[in-house]
């Protein structure tokens, strides 16, 4: 945690402070790049891309470190840009903008306090606040509390004053400085992205949204020993501050995981699977934000008490339509069949598919079964690393580096065009599955996949 001299006194929340804050950053940053530009007409082709390369990086980590002096929607846009953005942008914005991840400078509890009087009134009295922050964000920062009258530890979800309703003009100031610093190409899908990101943004910072989805998921894993989910503490709740219990865990990539004897962290990483399966398969809706941040481990004893997965932030919930499910479910079941004819066909029906010629389809059907292989099985899969799952089925998720495979493979296929930006339903669902395949590969995990769908096909 930063200390105090690290945090900030106020914050930029005038719409003219921050228009001119991005303003200058993305008229110097354009200018510079035109220059580069210029000084490279007469290299040869290599030597162009070498000088190319090294001017949009540091373009782009001069606009992330202007950016990250600002908090709120804009901020935010940056982190999702960095999350959504490999398919679509150069490697060197992705790589600047995931430091924003890094800039989260907390908001001075003298500027806290006041919101919370605000927000709260008389109410406040009732509780203990720790002044330093449990954890900061672009839109929101959590300080944890007791409850006088009874002990009762909870945590305070609070908004940073102003940025509910700065999200349009934000967005209206990051797009603005995409066009002048000319380092993103301006499309129809990319414009299709960004409505999306500016929907989520304002979910995202509805706390009414936010302790319904709470409570449904809450209901929903009421029974199931694995997961943990905090229960919403009306009393404290407004527009600007979400109220829920306080839940103890261990980060997920703690070193204490990796103590954890082979089972348990099988166990662990089937749990967390599991939730992105239902999410498909049952629920029809999915917390779409894989940040490790969001969840927390409670270990048990290994013997009657279970280990449990702490699901802390709804905040980034998106529901999928029937349609859309349809499609997923079909590839999810061709990978399981490990069939290409079966994923061609799954791959119909909807709009981004249909747009993409008949001829490509296969060598697309062969990245999808990539990304599908621990679906599948060594009876059916003669493409399956050697290695990679035993004879139960359990998949080793560490060894096989799938991740770094499918990438490879897709940017080599021929489709690779037609992954310049993919609709971002399936950016949001992929995102989830790299999100829980990353969970099993930092925890060492070996998994049976296959057991977890094959009672929704």
């Amino acid at each position: 945690m930063s200390n105090q001299n690290d945090k900030l006194k106020q914050l930029k929340t005038s719409s003219m402070d921050r228009r001119l804050s991005i303003a200058k950053a993305s008229l110097l940053a354009g200018t510079r790049w035109a220059a580069s530009n210029a000084t490279t007409m007469f290299s040869s082709d290599a030597e162009k891309e070498k000088k190319r390369k090294k001017a949009m990086k540091e373009q782009a980590d001069y606009l992330v470190s202007e950016i990250g002096k600002l908090k709120g929607s804009i901020v935010k846009i940056g982190q999702m840009m960095a999350l959504y953005g490999e398919h679509f942008l150069p490697e060197e914005i992705t790589q600047a903008l995931n430091t924003l991840n890094n800039q989260t400078i907390a908001l001075a509890w003298p500027a806290i306090k006041q919101h919370l009087e605000q927000q709260l009134g008389s109410k406040l009295h009732d509780l203990t606040i720790d002044h330093e922050p449990l954890g900061t964000a672009s839109l929101a920062q959590v300080h944890r509390a007791t409850r006088k009258s009874d002990g009762l530890e909870i945590v305070l979800k609070i908004q940073y004053p102003g940025v509910a309703d700065a999200i349009d003009s934000d967005m209206s100031l990051f797009k603005n400085m995409l066009k002048l610093t000319r380092i993103v190409p301006q499309t129809r899908e990319f414009d299709q992205w960004f409505d999306e990101v500016r929907e989520m943004l304002h979910r995202e910072v509805n706390y009414e949204i936010e302790a319904a989805t709470t409570r449904r998921f809450a209901d929903r894993l009421k029974d199931d020993p694995r997961y943990v989910v905090p229960h919403i503490i009306d009393d404290y709740c407004t527009d600007q501050i979400l109220c829920m219990t306080f839940e103890r865990g261990v980060p997920i990539n703690s070193p204490v995981m990796l103590s954890l004897p082979q089972e348990r962290r099988n166990q662990l990483g089937e749990a967390s699977l599991e939730i992105a399966v239902r999410e498909i398969f049952e629920w029809g809706e999915m917390q779409t934000d894989p940040n490790f941040g969001n969840y927390l481990v409670r270990l048990g004893n290994g013997v009657d008490n279970k280990d449990k997965i702490v699901l802390l932030d709804f905040g980034a919930i998106r529901q999928f339509d029937e349609h859309l499910l349809s499609v997923a479910r079909n590839l999810i079941q061709a990978g399981y069949h490990h069939n290409i004819d079966e994923m061609i066909n799954a791959m119909t029906g909807y709009e981004f598919f249909d747009s993409i010629p008949q001829s490509i389809k296969p060598d697309m059907a062969k990245v999808f079964l990539l990304a599908t292989e621990a679906f599948s099985t060594t009876t059916n899969n003669p493409d399956l690393p050697e290695g990679v799952m035993d004879e139960q089925q359990r998949y080793d998720w560490k060894k096989s580096q799938l991740h770094s495979r499918v990438m490879q493979r897709a940017s080599k296929s021929m489709a690779s065009r037609y992954f310049s930006v993919p609709p971002k339903e399936f950016m949001f669902i992929s995102r989830k599955f790299i999100g829980a395949y990353t969970f099993m590969t930092v925890i060492d995990a070996k998994t049976n996949v296959r057991k977890m769908v094959e009672k929704f096909l």
